[in-house]
């Protein structure tokens, strides 16, 4: 029997055919949707058409598709995409009969299509140099696959558009059998330039990266091309280039708005750095930047994985990402604003379907911390805040002033000291569980016991108004 996976993300228009044409085979037993937060009907629609629907744990294509290995009953597994159109009636028998044979472990369609740029200008040539003797593989970079699940639970899921050819890789460089079927033409809705240039850049980073792990380039020249990445996206104009034009925005705290918990807290203690973080933590005497510097010094040497792990593990908020894509449904940008560290509000942002963060940027090399940090140019602005050099109320600025909003539109969540300067600054400013009488004033309302009020509150104040 087969499970089909079909991860989404605002694929409304055809995830309901996609979902039907899975059910009509007979050997397919469930259908699960992974949806990644959509704000246009997806998960509804898809459920109506008798998938099973599961929120993905973390924003990404590739954690979407780990969510569904996890959710999947059966030992064979179909990946498909929920914008597929003029899909043949036997291509899910096509797919999979291979494995069912006994021929193959991982399967990879093969399809005409009217696009595939990326594919063309960048993806085959690198395989071609890198791995030769894949290079008989058409289509190396699509979503649709077959495969048994003892093969892909051995095998890495990246969590943006390198997932699928470095699944190809991973499974070709581990001894997986693998065929190529031909299931005819398909076609996807074509992805605009900007978005391309994204792909692009992911592919490439994969491929160099399997390269480098399969002996086949030095890995210290991938290493340095993910963290060049990785710091760049942490840049003004890329966060302004990723959430284009919106005319309501929402910015929201991370550590214990988001977070039950505070990030640098739990990673102290999982580096046994307590006592050390605590002569520093909410210090009288240190300005922001000398205290922001003071903790990234602590953990100097931590492998990179650990930052991830934390950030990964510290439990959400409840309602929060309900609250975050309800937002998203009213037609807000939401975004994330932390005296933290990038590497952890990233993570964070995808676990719950925002938009963007603003952090400062740690930075690692040979995958482990230096010490360094980064302030967040974004917390800096020449005619900000009169009382803070770094803070929240900087970034609410550059982002107001380049989107060309008023900060009376403007929504902020926040429940620290830290929070106060754009508590007050903006429109629709919300104390959650607030620390201090300080905060409490500062905002326009509390929320005191969940952050799903504020959806209420955002919708009603149209008519209050």
């Amino acid at each position: 029997m087969i499970s089909v996976i079909i991860p989404t993300l605002n694929e409304a228009q055809r995830v309901g055919a996609v979902v039907q044409f899975a059910l009509s085979d007979p050997n397919v037993t469930e259908v699960i949707v992974i949806d990644d937060g959509s704000v246009d009907g997806t998960p509804e629609l898809a459920a109506s058409a008798g998938a099973t629907v599961v929120m993905s744990t973390l924003l990404g294509k590739g954690a979407s598709m780990h969510d569904g290995l996890m959710a999947a009953q059966n030992d064979v597994l179909l990946y498909l995409d929920g914008d597929l159109t003029n899909l043949d009636d036997d291509l899910i028998s096509r797919m999979t009969d291979p494995i069912f044979i006994g021929g193959a472990d991982f399967v990879k369609a093969k399809f005409e299509r009217s696009a595939g740029r990326v594919t063309t200008l960048t993806a085959r040539p690198l395989i071609q140099t890198f791995f030769p003797e894949l290079n008989d593989f058409t289509q190396p970079l699509g979503g649709i696959i077959a495969a048994r699940r003892e093969t892909l639970s051995n095998l890495a899921f990246e969590n943006d558009y390198g997932v699928d050819v470095g699944l190809f890789l991973d499974a070709a460089c581990t001894g997986a059998r693998i065929v190529q079927v031909d299931i005819g033409r398909i076609d996807h809705d074509s992805q605009p330039l900007q978005v391309l240039g994204d792909m692009a850049t992911q592919v490439l980073r994969v491929i160099l990266d399997r390269a480098a792990r399969y002996g086949r380039l030095n890995a210290d020249q991938i290493r340095e091309v993910r963290e060049v990445e990785r710091i760049t996206q942490a840049a003004l104009p890329v966060i302004l280039k990723n959430i284009q034009h919106s005319e309501q925005l929402a910015l929201f705290d991370m550590d214990g708005v988001i977070l039950n918990g505070r990030f640098i807290i739990e990673l102290a203690q999982q580096t046994g750095k307590t006592n050390e973080l605590n002569k520093f933590l909410d210090h009288p005497t240190l300005d922001d930047g000398a205290r922001t510097r003071a903790i990234a010094s602590l953990f100097a040497g931590i492998p990179k994985t650990i930052f991830e792990q934390t950030a990964r593990q510290i439990p959400l908020i409840h309602g929060v990402r309900r609250a975050i894509v309800g937002l998203r449904k009213m037609g807000y940008r939401v975004g994330i604003v932390t005296d933290s560290f990038f590497i952890a509000s990233e993570i964070v942002r995808r676990r719950v379907f925002a938009d963007f963060s603003i952090a400062h940027v740690m930075r690692f090399r040979d995958e482990h911390a230096t010490g360094e940090v980064t302030i967040s140019p974004p917390m800096l602005h020449p005619g900000g805040c009169a009382d803070h050099d770094i803070c929240k109320l900087n970034a609410m600025l550059h982002l107001t002033e380049q989107m060309r909003l008023d900060p009376k539109n403007v929504i902020a969540v926040g429940d620290g000291n830290n929070d106060v300067c754009m508590l007050r600054a903006v429109g629709h400013s919300f104390a959650f569980q607030p620390k201090t009488a300080k905060v409490r004033s500062a905002a326009k309302r509390v929320l005191e016991n969940s952050l799903l009020e504020l959806l209420d509150l955002v919708s009603d104040a149209p008519q209050r108004a």
